[in-house]
């Protein structure tokens, strides 16, 4: 148990951010959002997962939609209460703790929020150890949990409930509430006592989000090694290339963001091209025509000077940028994961073979 404060706030939005894989939405309009929250409201008391009663009812809290509506069009500050109420009136029962669903730059700050105003704890705990693009690709529907009852809340006070017949069924009637709803809401799912919690989620992820996105603000300090390489060590990363975007391809559909993103080669990469899929997230990462990396590996963009995570959202022509694969949580790899969230579901014609074979012998 340990508190999350206005300190703990921006190394936990830029290392999530790293995290989402190019998705989970504005890490700055999550910060403004939960540091408001923090200030007026007090810091949030953070668990481990271990500390939790095995009985305890916990409820995620998220917001659900395309990353590009979420900068424009966030929450009136009422959503919170709403969907927490009618959670609990579900069960008959008090909410004991939230929790993220993914990391990701709003989505892991959300969260934070909700616990400050409801002074309620969070757990140190998600559903994916990085953000997917749709609701039911999480650890807990590896382990048969079910998405829903699911609330639904939007800023003008619209407030649904929801019971579905699969978690399937959950992501596609939840997304065009949401459409209806103007591309973005904010959501209650995955209501689990905390023995699921524990057997199925991805602990320790706050924390992970938190010492990335620390190391990230010092990476320059580093004096032994370049900031390059103090990065890629930190973050257990594989370098698959580096360049200035060149094309930016994006258009907003069913509540996701679509597109893709051209990179051509500088320094050793001069003379490469490579480009980069995404649908809120990125998916898949080609260099020179060959695939070097796919979900649910997570592929992330960062700045070659800072080491800042450039989420899909914010991609423009000129960037500097160094494409970074990291290994995804164990679960994922197992088949019931490939299933859910491996490259042939996004459409991308491979079988899923780790990054770490992918990247022998460093970038050609």
């Amino acid at each position: 148990m340990r508190q999350i404060g206005l300190n703990e706030v921006e190394d936990i939005a830029r290392g999530a951010a790293l995290l989402g894989a190019g998705g989970g939405g504005d890490p700055y309009i999550g910060k403004l959002v939960t540091v408001g929250a923090i200030k007026e409201c007090g810091p949030v008391t953070l668990l481990d997962p271990e500390e939790v009663p095995d009985d305890a009812l916990i409820a995620p809290f998220a917001m659900m939609g395309a990353p590009t509506v979420l900068a424009e069009k966030s929450l009136s500050g009422e959503e919170y209460k709403a969907l927490f109420d009618i959670m609990s009136n579900r069960f008959g029962k008090k909410i004991y703790a939230t929790m993220p669903m993914e990391a990701g730059g709003l989505n892991s700050m959300l969260p934070i929020a909700t616990a400050a105003r409801l002074g309620l704890p969070m757990v140190d705990c998600d559903g994916m150890g990085r953000a997917f693009p749709e609701l039911q690709m999480v650890t807990f529907t590896i382990g048969g949990i079910s998405a829903t009852p699911m609330g639904l809340a939007d800023e003008k006070g619209n407030v649904v409930m929801m019971e579905t017949i699969t978690n399937k069924w959950t992501e596609d009637i939840g997304r065009a509430i949401t459409m209806a709803c103007g591309g973005s809401v904010s959501i209650t799912l995955f209501p689990m006592t905390g023995k699921q919690m524990k057997e199925y989620g991805v602990k320790g992820i706050v924390t992970r989000s938190q010492k990335l996105g620390e190391a990230i603000r010092n990476v320059k300090n580093v004096t032994d090694k370049t900031p390059e390489e103090a990065f890629l060590e930190f973050t257990e990363g594989f370098k698959l290339f580096k360049g200035k975007i060149c094309d930016v391809l994006r258009e907003t559909r069913g509540a996701f963001n679509f597109g893709k993103v051209v990179v051509e080669g500088i320094g050793e990469c001069k003379g490469s091209q490579a480009y980069v899929e995404f649908q809120n997230e990125n998916l898949a990462c080609y260099v020179n025509g060959e695939i070097v990396a796919t979900t649910p590996d997570l592929i992330c963009l960062v700045d070659t000077e800072t080491f800042n995570p450039v989420p899909t959202d914010a991609l423009k022509y000129g960037k500097r940028v160094m494409i970074v694969g990291l290994k995804c949580f164990p679960m994922w790899r197992i088949p019931e994961g490939i299933e859910l969230v491996g490259p042939r579901y996004f459409g991308v014609d491979t079988d899923y073979i780790p990054i770490e074979e992918r990247c022998k012998g460093g970038w050609k």
